[in-house]
């Protein structure tokens, strides 16, 4: 916050441009019929976070605090209203069991006391109900912590799964093969039911030693869930998993943090990287140039570092069919043409019956501008529709095994020699494994992705 101090007040300005007149929120503001249960209680959450550091004005938090309250039903329970747009959670939020869970625990971290009468009510709901998914397990063992309900809170976190000193939570249906790159390994439900279960340890009053343990080891775990940049595979695991490591550091910092870390390349070159508490938070990088082989790492001083190398990831399973195509489009007879890039077909090829919400970025070859005229966003299935000088970012409901097509038009603003092929990639927003890449050629050519 102290280092870039407007990217709050900016995210707050253009979260508002996603609420609705009755105070809720959806991913595409009043283009949707009604806003969404999860996602208002997802800004709910975010706003009674950030007013620690921002000015957010109470009638925002108001407004969709209403807004839920509206949607709780006798039972305590919270009704599911509008589309989420990720159904890599099923058995997760988009059940109404862990949707309950979700919008209570946003509540009670908003301050609100578990005797309110919207919270007693709504864990009622929660503590009536059974269930042995464990992403709702995690999420009502971190919201019965939040309302000190500490023998509801550790029967929830009985199913544990350990391997090789790390605590995660997985999905049953998601098994991981064990070849893949750490970053990549975990989809987004893993991070964040597992950032869950780190955060219901660490809301207990009184943690002893052999908590703080099971607490490293998780952490131990997510912190290899980071991708290169820091962040996670999605926007929402992303949140949850650093407010769980934030938490856990502020829990466990300690001022005295000198240490240097040497790594050794096989022909002896030495890297020295040497952290102290001015530099702390500086990512420090450094290139492996003789590969293959065998480096040593050795650390000395007090302190807790992260380190970490990157490789390309393994080919991954067919998830995506995409063509592109581009043809001439003969204007009156002068001549011109401009390329109509298609792509066509596009189809989902995985497991699941369909995908979340799909993003297809269209580069432009060099010399073509995006026409802005152009009918994309009234085709089927398409939610929104960014342009870009050089690039048009088509975001779409969904897709599923049925073939379908998207079409825009580009027009050449200048002539360009020896013109390189453009790439179009296509993939899942809340799983981005699932993707796949087609390269296609202008005024006349086509190309082929299968990921």
């Amino acid at each position: 916050v102290k280092t870039h101090p407007h990217l709050l007040p900016t995210g707050y300005q253009r979260e508002l441009l996603y609420k609705h007149d009755d105070g809720s929120y959806s991913a595409f503001g009043k283009s949707d019929p009604s806003g969404n249960t999860w996602l208002t209680a997802f800004v709910l959450k975010s706003f009674g976070q950030a007013r620690a550091y921002v000015a957010i004005e109470e009638r925002h938090i108001t407004d969709a605090l209403r807004w839920l309250q509206k949607q709780q039903q006798q039972t305590g329970c919270f009704r599911s209203v509008g589309k989420l747009f990720n159904n890599a959670l099923q058995g997760g939020v988009s059940d109404t069991l862990s949707l309950s869970a979700y919008v209570t625990a946003a509540i009670l971290e908003l301050g609100l006391s578990p005797k309110d009468p919207m919270v007693s009510s709504a864990l009622q709901c929660l503590e009536a109900s059974a269930t042995d998914d464990l992403y709702t397990q995690a999420l009502l063992a971190y919201v019965f912590g939040l309302a000190g309900r500490r023998e509801q809170q550790q029967a929830q976190l009985q199913s544990l799964a350990q391997r090789k000193g790390q605590l995660y939570w997985q999905r049953k249906e998601k098994a991981l093969p064990p070849s893949q790159p750490s970053w990549a390994a975990a989809a987004p439900a893993e991070v964040e039911m597992t950032a869950y279960v780190l955060l219901a340890y660490l809301s207990q009053p009184q943690l002893s030693s052999a908590d703080l343990g099971t607490a490293s080891q998780i952490v131990r775990w997510l912190s290899k869930q980071q991708n290169p940049y820091g962040g996670f595979a999605s926007t929402q695991d992303t949140v949850v998993a650093l407010q769980a490591l934030a938490k856990y550091a502020a829990l466990t910092y300690g001022s005295n943090g000198d240490f240097t870390v040497t790594v050794t390349s096989p022909t002896g070159i030495v890297q020295d990287f040497v952290l102290h508490n001015s530099n702390r938070l500086v990512l420090q990088r450094g290139a492996l140039h003789e590969l293959p082989g065998t480096y040593g790492v050795q650390a000395r001083g007090q302190g807790c570092v992260t380190l970490r190398y990157n490789v390309p990831p393994p080919p991954s399973v067919g998830t995506f069919d995409l063509r592109v195509e581009t043809e001439p489009r003969d204007q009156g007879g002068r001549g011109d043409t401009n390329p109509t890039p298609g792509l066509c077909p596009c189809r989902y090829t995985g497991e699941r019956p369909a995908t979340n919400m799909v993003v297809i970025e269209a580069k432009l070859p060099s010399g073509y501008i995006p026409d802005k005229s152009s009918m994309v966003e009234r085709q089927k299935l398409v939610k929104k529709v960014e342009v870009q000088p050089d690039q048009v970012t088509i975001y779409l409901d969904q897709l599923t095994k049925e073939e379908e097509t998207f079409i825009f038009t580009a027009t050449q603003d200048f002539p360009v020699r020896n013109l390189q092929p453009a790439t179009v990639t296509l993939y899942d927003y809340y799983e981005t494994g699932d993707r796949t890449d087609a390269a296609y050629s202008a005024p006349c050519g086509s190309g082929r992705g299968r990921a």
